[in-house]
């Protein structure tokens, strides 16, 4: 197994955690494996998705050694915990919760907290978060990751919300370490017609857009 430096530095080269919201649960397989085909290297399903923990469980066993899989919607520690339990190796959480970072750290694994102020930053990452998702992301802009990552830039940003292909490569010129995508990325017309190698496309062409940003 990866030890938290390893799993990071992946879920950084991958520069996406994809977004999975209350899949229907015959089709997350194909789902996920169309993303991790693309080049998708950290899964994040939403705990307010039915059997959400089962899923994880299953999903870790499937990617092990290929792609990171995480809980997101994690408002607090008792759900963190629970997805810990069925094997998530990260927690996203779209707010900033202190005891839901500790307990993750105390776990050894990734945490993500969701905020949006200079002091939540900084508060975030002294309470011991590994990454600061910047929440929401479209509605903030990539000027302003520009402009938190001069006096922040120490801190790792991840931008989510709103992230489509036209504005991904703003985001990660910007300072973004990866980016949180969602529905853009698991299209549900494509899903809805099993179309999933259009999923998988998606996902190459997002990781071609973060890959020129970043040269």
């Amino acid at each position: 197994m990866m030890n938290k430096e390893e799993q990071l530095k992946r879920l950084k080269d991958s520069g996406i955690v994809a977004v999975i919201r209350k899949p229907a649960y015959n089709q997350v397989i194909q789902i996920t494996d169309a993303l991790v085909s693309g080049g998708v290297g950290a899964l994040e399903i939403t705990v307010d998705t039915e059997r959400a923990y089962e899923i994880i469980a299953q999903l870790k066993v499937r990617y092990e050694g290929k792609a990171l899989v995480g809980a997101g919607t994690a408002l607090d520690e008792k759900t963190a915990k629970e997805a810990i339990e069925a094997g998530a190796d990260f927690i996203f959480s779209p707010i900033l919760d202190e005891a839901t970072i500790r307990l993750t750290n105390h776990y050894g694994r990734i945490s993500i907290p969701g905020v949006m102020t200079p002091t939540e930053i900084v508060k975030g990452y002294q309470y011991g978060a590994d990454l600061i998702k910047i929440f929401p992301g479209a509605s903030l802009g990539a000027t302003y990751i520009k402009e938190l990552a001069a006096p922040l830039g120490h801190i790792p940003m991840i931008p989510t919300g709103g992230i489509t292909l036209d504005n991904v490569g703003s985001f990660i010129r910007a300072g973004a370490v990866a980016v949180g995508i969602g529905s853009s990325l698991t299209d549900m017309k494509a899903i809805a017609e099993e179309r999933y190698d259009e999923l998988t496309g998606l996902a190459r062409t997002f990781r071609l857009e973060i890959k020129k940003a970043r040269e």
